[in-house]
């Protein structure tokens, strides 16, 4: 049994003790908070304050930081490739070496290319080409005295020549001094749409400002391209035909012939008919398909419309206002200041009674052209009415 001395005693050390464990217990959190205080206070002030914080982070959680921001810019680097607009093909080739776009400009087997020249009929001059426009034509060696003088005219202009030769005959046109300078394409038997849907892709002609695809009937004693290129420039005109001489030309539509008051013409008038108020073909935004001039962006939007196995092409000057870059009724017109004329010959499946030899008789097939193209434009037109049926996002802007 313990004395009462001795339990006192025993008492007033667990009391100390307590007292010693409960003032350890209330400075210690004091004490935590200031050190960190004054850590936080220093170190705000010094430069290196944020490798500090990054520092304190273990290896692995920074490498996932890095790695959080590498795949964010990866990230953005693929959405920015899946939205390139590719050439098809080209996905395999880095973007800058893809070549989308040709022309028809001959380049030099050795040395570097020279400025171009310009030809005329007894000297040639050397000039810089300030714009490039294309000529492209279908031609029958019976028409050649024809062809000549248009030719001829042209590469006066500085024009890309392009010959299309339906009859096959290439080599007979090497007694003319433009020859060597023309590009030429042989297929038997075929017209100037089959050969410019095949051969004037607007990827192959962007290069040209504008794209002139005529027939080889045509008088050209009062026509000058390097005006009527001014002209259709300042007057707007993506869409456009050099107006027809009446009194010498054969003339098929009203709004063809040409006005000696205007420079340009954009609508004709015709009682019953056409008047201020008609909203379209044939009346305004409509040429016709003897002669017509492109521009660029138009010709684009028309080789898309020019469908494969309708070699007539019926139907589509209805319908070319809807490449006009706008409003058809400005950007489509006929060019009065600059003139042609229509002799309206024979040529791709007709017969030239005037030179026809009578022991070597030829079939005429004028007629069975006719009744092809009348049958061509009928399926062009269900064609165009199934296509606007069909596609849910086309707006007609004329209507």
């Amino acid at each position: 049994m313990k004395s009462p001395s001795a339990s006192r005693g025993g008492l007033v050390a667990d009391s100390k003790s307590k007292r010693s464990y409960s003032c350890f217990y209330t400075m210690f959190p004091a004490a935590c908070l200031i050190c960190l205080g004054l850590f936080f206070a220093t170190s705000s002030f010094s430069p290196g304050y944020t490798e500090k914080l990054i520092s304190w982070r273990a290896n692995p959680q920074k490498q996932n930081m890095n790695s959080l921001s590498q795949k964010f810019g990866t990230d953005k680097v693929q959405d920015k490739c899946k939205n390139q607009c590719r050439p098809r093909g080209s996905k395999a080739l880095p973007a800058g070496i893809v070549s989308s776009t040709s022309s028809f400009e001959t380049r030099p087997l050795w040395d570097l290319p020279a400025v171009r020249k310009k030809h005329h009929k007894r000297r040639q001059v050397t000039e810089v080409n300030q714009t490039k426009n294309l000529f492209a034509m279908a031609v029958g060696i019976k028409q050649k005295d024809l062809v000549d003088k248009m030719v001829s005219k042209f590469v006066e202009a500085n024009f890309t020549i392009m010959l299309f030769h339906y009859d096959g005959n290439v080599d007979d046109w090497k007694e003319f001094d433009w020859n060597d300078h023309a590009i030429h394409v042989a297929v038997l038997n075929q017209g100037k749409w089959w050969f410019a849907k095949r051969f004037l892709h607007p990827d192959i002609v962007e290069e040209y400002d504008y794209i002139f695809l005529w027939d080889e009937d045509l008088g050209v004693e009062y026509f000058h391209p390097d005006n009527y290129i001014s002209i259709i420039r300042s007057e707007g005109l993506e869409i456009s035909q050099p107006a027809l001489e009446p009194t010498l030309s054969e003339v098929h539509h009203q709004i063809t012939v040409r006005s000696r008051r205007t420079m340009v013409h954009r609508r004709t008038y015709k009682t019953g008919g056409c008047d201020l108020n008609s909203p379209g073909p044939p009346c305004t935004g409509w040429i016709e398909m003897m002669a017509p001039v492109f521009s660029r962006p138009a010709w684009r939007c028309v080789w898309y419309m020019i469908q494969n196995d309708l070699i007539h092409a019926w139907g589509l000057d209805m319908q070319l206002g809807y490449c006009a870059q706008g409003d058809r009724t400005k950007n489509v017109g006929v060019v009065d200041a600059e003139y042609i004329i229509h002799y309206n010959r024979p040529t791709l499946g007709g017969v030239d009674k005037t030179t026809t030899d009578s022991s070597q008789p030829q079939e005429d097939h004028r007629l069975d052209v006719r009744k092809l193209s009348f049958r061509e434009l009928d399926i062009f037109k269900k064609r165009w009415e199934t296509a606007v049926k069909e596609d849910p996002c086309w707006v007609d802007p004329f209507q």
